[in-house]
């Protein structure tokens, strides 16, 4: 025994400072088997509970795949059934579709021919429209050329001095005519040294006459626009001045008169766009004509000219009627005299009855005073109540006399 202690504790191995024995060795040869047996055990022991598992499982699996199986031939049973259902009603509703169908085509059919029928007569009505629209345009051409052919005539017109001047006159007799009075004017008046301007225009007052010429040299304005070229516009430029200048001479000598006429003239222009281009590209001739005192005048220019010229007929006519103004002035001053004289004896009135209303107020506070002193003496009873009745008194003949001051100015009223 002692032997075998003592080979069990001889040392076998060394690890650092541990010292390993046999009998060290036998004791974890012993725990290293018995792990290894219970490890194996174990694992045994698993393998047949995952065995005994993975069988329960499988036959869980086939049953679900019965019940699926039979769950899908009863679904296969009732979809056949829901399909043969389907079917009927599908065919039934083929059937109704396939009317109505026919029944829409029917009456689209109508449909379309009424509309082809009420198209076809809408467009015959808008081809009679439009046979009359061509009636119409057909004679709106005619009265076109028509007025081609006036304007033609009055390019004619324009080209001939004598009716030429007939036009300008025309013109400005028109916007004279419209603005003046009959009498305040005079066409084609002969002066004193033989001339005949085209208007006179009598001013107020004894004043001289105003004189407006509506001859203007046209034809070097239209020999302007017909020029092609710079050597022939300058050309027809020259001309035109050369003819305007000799115009305003001629007015300055005809129709400026001292005494007769007033030291200004008009030389009446028939169109806005030659008096705008005058005064734009002939600047000379416009100065040349203030120096001449002759006022070159568009229609527009006369017509306000004419305006001014009525106001101060109107500002004429006024001081003729001023005498009348004055003796109506005259006349109100009188009536508002009277009525002046009429206030102050009223004044006078109302006065003296404020003076009797005073002097009523005097003696109504005179009997007011005597009976207080008279219902003191009738209600004295003794010292101590004398002053309550005095008071109350006052406040009887302060009422009192309140009743006469409202009488008395009642009466006053």
């Amino acid at each position: 025994m002692n032997d075998l202690s003592s080979i069990l504790s001889e040392p076998v191995a060394r690890l650092g400072a541990s010292t390993f024995t046999l009998g060290h060795m036998l004791a974890f040869g012993a725990v290293l088997f018995l792990g290894l047996f219970l490890a194996l055990v174990i694992a045994l022991w698993r393998s047949a509970r995952a065995r005994t598992i993975a069988a329960a499982e499988a036959a869980d699996h086939a049953r679900d795949a019965e019940a699926r199986m039979a769950g899908i031939l009863q679904a296969q049973a009732e979809m056949q059934g829901r399909m043969g259902a389907i079917a009927e009603v599908f065919g039934a509703r083929q059937a109704e579709l396939t009317q109505s169908i026919g029944q829409r085509l029917d009456a689209m059919t109508g449909r379309i021919g009424q509309t082809m029928t009420e198209q076809t007569k809408s467009t015959h009505e808008s081809l009679a429209k439009l046979q009359e629209r061509l009636a119409v345009i057909d004679t709106a051409q005619g009265n076109i050329q028509s007025l081609a052919g006036q304007v033609v005539q009055l390019q004619a017109i324009l080209s001939n001095k004598q009716t030429r001047g007939a036009f300008g006159q025309s013109r400005m007799e028109a916007i004279v005519a419209d603005g003046l009075p009959h009498g305040a004017y005079e066409f084609q008046a002969t002066l004193s040294n033989g001339s005949r301007p085209d208007c006179l225009v009598r001013m107020p007052n004894g004043a001289p006459s105003l004189a407006v010429d509506a001859k203007f040299p046209l034809e070097a304005w239209n020999a302007i626009r017909a020029a092609e070229g710079a050597e022939m516009q300058k050309a027809a430029a020259q001309a035109f001045r050369r003819d305007i200048e000799v115009h305003i001479r001629d007015i300055a000598d005809k129709y400026l008169l001292q005494g007769e006429t007033q030291d200004t003239a008009f030389m009446f222009v028939p169109s806005e766009s030659v008096f705008a281009e005058i005064h734009e590209n002939f600047e000379a001739v416009v100065q040349k004509a203030h120096r001449a005192r002759v006022v070159i005048v568009s229609p527009s220019l006369l017509m306000l000219s004419i305006q001014v010229i009525q106001a101060i007929l109107k500002d004429a006519r006024m001081r003729e009627q001023a005498h009348l103004i004055q003796g109506e002035v005259i006349r109100l001053m009188e009536d508002v005299g009277r009525v002046d004289e009429r206030v102050r004896r009223l004044q006078t009135h109302f006065t003296q009855s404020a003076k009797d209303i005073d002097d009523i107020l005097v003696s109504t506070s005179k009997v007011t005073k005597r009976g207080q002193k008279i219902e003191a003496l009738e209600f004295g009873e003794g010292e101590a109540e004398a002053p309550r009745k005095a008071e109350a008194g006052t406040r009887v003949a302060d009422s009192k006399t309140g009743q006469l001051r409202l009488r008395v100015v009642e009466d006053g009223d």
